[in-house]
């Protein structure tokens, strides 16, 4: 056994089964829904049950229902939380608002639009309950749940629609087009970048089409190793397709479980084996994107000198550039073999270093992360309590590092993963090691590697147990050069101090390193602070604000993988220059000169 198996257990652990990587069983797979369909339809009073068998996240935060974090098992973490962000675990949650107090506005969509609608896709399929539109209204970003906990909905779609296919996909944004509707589209509902909520003032009807029925990796490609992939598919469904021929994508972000394919390529995702497999602009190989009137298709060929790239254009669109049904992906076999490691660093500067060293060697990693010295204490508090032989073997090892003169307190963990045959792996390893060494770092095991793969969803689940309590928690990241990574997270973190003291609270953040690459790499911020005012979302923005300019100013980008959305709108211009954010707003303007396309998402033309 690992001494790290009980003195990093990772992050946290739903309540009921593991979450999954690619590779495992998946966690909530059989699980409830968000609703129930039966109940839900003659509570709203529909037609007939819904029968689209698509199943959602709860309306009121992340996961399952059924699906939670609960702190009692693991000792340390509620004075960790308590002497960090004011806020004590043992307080009640403070309960969701019953479905039924919620203020939903009524459909605003006329017959002729419906008629339409159930036309392009069957009745069956066109939904206008009040629950079908809150699941649909918002995503999953920490503005998002506080508005929806507090029964702000100003506007939520008019009607939910679900094709099969990609002309049912034609056929509604034709009549969406007709009717001079707004169109929005919907995957897994995850993202925490605010690019799913209809405009507040917008008078015109709004049609969400959720992709979720279209599904299926349609055709595999072996020798040229590419798979056609309908959009709508979620990460689990979609390794289990690939798994059962014996590939995989090997694309695995925070949102695996409850992200779809179309999403992650309209908000240019990246997942936590970019390092191999690339991000999913490196991925994306070829794409179809219905627009009013047209299909844009592009070919899956390796290169091509063709101008200005069309795939790269509708890659990160966010649904500004038209609909995209079908994906061609690379896929790679199952590799034979796949281990990830833990490592201590003496500091993040030490860390950092390391990881660039990697990312310059031989080595072929599948993934490069450390953490800093107070995201590893959190992942130290999160454990649960030690047992048996592990908790002496834990405490052996850091009387160890203590004897070596190591500041327990500055101690920064590390993951690296590696993939391929025995020897391949071997050698790597090897390497990494030697990388390691040189940097004053040790080796660690594979045991908190284990626990790594499966919890490394569960940090959505925190945040939500979090904002029950009255603490807001949110994440930010952004990427640079390996030469202004150091600054630009001491920058962050000065200004994120500054911004608590501002609000007059007692804050936390904490980062780690991941998404190596040749030039620079990905920082991932986590912060937390009690709420202490009835207006929650002021507060929040004064630190969110603060870290985001903070990225910017310090040469990083707005968001590494986050997408742009409508909340980190404000940032485009000094991301990509005034004249960069001209260039896309005419860009969308001269696909969708009527606004109808998801108005406001990347270049901000909207009241969000």
């Amino acid at each position: 056994m690992s001494p790290m198996d009980s003195a990093a257990d990772g992050t946290a652990t739903p309540d009921d089964a593991r979450q999954r990587t690619p590779f495992d069983t998946p966690g909530e797979r059989g699980s409830s829904s968000v609703v129930d369909q039966a109940a839900q339809d003659a509570r709203e009073g529909d037609a007939g049950p819904a029968d689209h068998g698509v199943q959602h996240m709860k309306w009121y935060g992340w996961g399952r229902e059924g699906v939670g974090f609960d702190h009692r098992d693991k000792p340390r973490l509620r004075p960790f939380v308590i002497e960090n962000v004011d806020v004590d675990l043992d307080t009640p949650g403070a309960p969701a608002l019953d479905f039924d107090q919620l203020p939903v506005p009524e459909s605003r969509a006329p017959q002729e639009l419906l008629d339409a609608l159930g036309r392009a896709v069957g009745r069956g399929h066109v939904h206008t309950g009040a629950m079908e539109r809150v699941v649909h209204t918002y995503g999953k970003s920490l503005t998002d749940l506080v508005r929806l906990r507090a029964g702000d909905l100003p506007r939520t779609p008019d009607v939910v629609v679900y094709p099969a296919d990609e002309d049912a996909v034609r056929a509604v944004v034709d009549a969406t087009t007709a009717a001079d509707a707004v169109l929005v589209p919907f995957g897994g509902g995850s993202s925490i970048s605010g690019s799913l909520h209809p405009p507040r003032d917008e008078e015109r009807p709004v049609v969400s089409l959720d992709l979720g029925r279209m599904n299926k990796v349609l055709e595999v490609d072996e020798h040229s190793r590419l798979a056609r992939v309908q959009a709508g598919v979620l990460g689990p469904d979609l390794e289990d397709q690939l798994g059962a021929r014996g590939w995989t994508m090997g694309h695995v972000p925070d949102s695996f479980t409850h992200s779809t394919l179309g999403g992650w390529v309209a908000t240019r995702s990246s997942g936590a084996q970019s390092d191999k497999y690339g991000d999913i602009s490196d991925m994306t190989r070829a794409l179809r994107v219905v627009q009013p009137g047209r299909v844009v298709a592009t070919r899956p060929v390796p290169s091509q000198a063709t101008g200005p790239s069309v795939r790269e254009m509708l890659i990160g669109s966010e649904g500004r550039l038209g609909v995209i049904t079908e994906v061609w992906v690379q896929v790679h076999r199952l590799p034979e073999k796949r281990e990830i490691l833990a490592y201590f660093y003496p500091s993040f500067e030490a860390g950092v270093a390391a990881m660039r060293d990697i990312a310059a060697s031989d080595a072929a990693t599948t993934l490069t992360r450390v953490s800093d010295a107070r995201e590893t204490a959190f992942s130290f508090a999160t454990r649960k309590k030690s047992k048996g032989v592990s908790k002496y073997v834990s405490r052996g090892l850091m009387a160890v590092l203590k004897r070596r003169g190591w500041d327990l307190d500055a101690v920064c963990l590390s993951f690296v993963g590696f993939e391929g045959g025995p020897d391949k792996v071997k050698a790597d390893q090897a390497v990494v090691r030697d990388v390691v060494k040189r940097h004053g770092g040790i080796v660690v095991g594979k045991g908190p590697g284990q626990l790594y793969d499966q919890k490394k969803f569960d940090t959505p689940y925190i945040r939500d147990y979090l904002l029950d309590r009255g603490a807001l928690a949110d994440v930010s990241d952004t990427a640079a050069p390996w030469s202004q990574l150091l600054p630009l997270y001491t920058h962050v973190r000065r200004e994120a101090d500054k911004a608590f003291a501002r609000v007059g609270v007692k804050g936390w953040i904490m980062c780690h390193l991941s998404h190596s690459y040749h030039g620079g790499a990905c920082l991932y911020f986590t912060f937390a602070f009690r709420q202490t005012s009835d207006t929650p979302l002021v507060e929040y923005d004064v630190v969110k604000g603060a870290v985001q300019q903070a990225f910017v100013d310090a040469g990083g980008t707005l968001s590494h993988h986050h997408s742009v959305g409508v909340e980190h709108a404000r940032w485009l211009a000094e991301d990509i220059s005034p004249a960069g954010r001209e260039m896309l707003g005419e860009l969308f303007a001269a696909v969708d000169p009527d606004g109808r396309l998801n108005p406001g998402a990347v270049v901000q033309e909207r009241s969000s």
